[in-house]
């Protein structure tokens, strides 16, 4: 769990690491530099539902499937076996009655999932997910937070950032706390303690 403020830096942070904003320092992804990566989508960056076209023409079903780009050739369709990764992605986000849907009809929490899906259709091995959990109702938060707990049970790396300090307490086991610079990094007993969130 990524912790901070309004304007401490999280977005900022997942930015930096995607590529998408100049920077000071280095970012590495797998201990390679993220400039030199040469499969950039192995990371999936989701933004903050005001930072994403939620009007552009496109289906739910069309913007999950474009998570398989990275195994295609330029020029390629994609074929019967992608189609089956992107509806279970969708399958397992709980969107899968929802493929044909414009993505300009989805509720917020509904388009974060299908964000979600399309990195999960991309097999990214890194996740960063930038308040993730808005407008997602409390059933579907628990199911999210159980799906994330199996991502990363199964090696992909999750960078989730929330104000919520209860809940990554509770369903975190590595917390970051940051104001501008790094305040606290470890488990949440240690990184969230009371004079790392005042600092925070």
């Amino acid at each position: 769990a990524l912790v901070g403020y309004t304007n401490a830096g999280k977005s900022t942070l997942f930015k930096a690491i995607s590529g998408l904003v100049g920077h000071q320092g280095t970012v590495e992804l797998g201990g390679v530099h993220c400039h030199h990566q040469r499969d950039r989508l192995g990371a999936a960056y989701i933004p903050q539902r005001s930072d994403l076209d939620h009007d552009f023409p496109i289906t739910v079903g069309q913007l999950v499937l474009a998570g398989r780009r990275r195994f295609l050739r330029i020029g390629q369709r994609p074929g019967p076996r992608h189609r089956q990764a992107a509806s279970e992605a969708l399958e397992r986000v709980g969107l899968a009655h929802l493929t044909r849907r414009p993505l300009s009809t989805l509720s917020g929490g509904q388009a974060q999932r299908a964000f979600l899906a399309r990195a999960l259709a991309q097999e990214a091995h890194l996740i960063l997910l930038d308040e993730a959990l808005s407008g997602v109702d409390q059933p579907r938060t628990e199911g999210l937070l159980d799906l994330f707990a199996d991502l990363a049970g199964s090696g992909t790396s999750l960078l989730i950032a929330t104000h919520d300090l209860s809940l990554a307490r509770r369903r975190f086991g590595r917390c970051l706390a940051i104001n501008r610079r790094l305040i606290g990094d470890g488990p949440p007993a240690t990184a969230l303690d009371v004079d790392r969130i005042d600092a925070t």
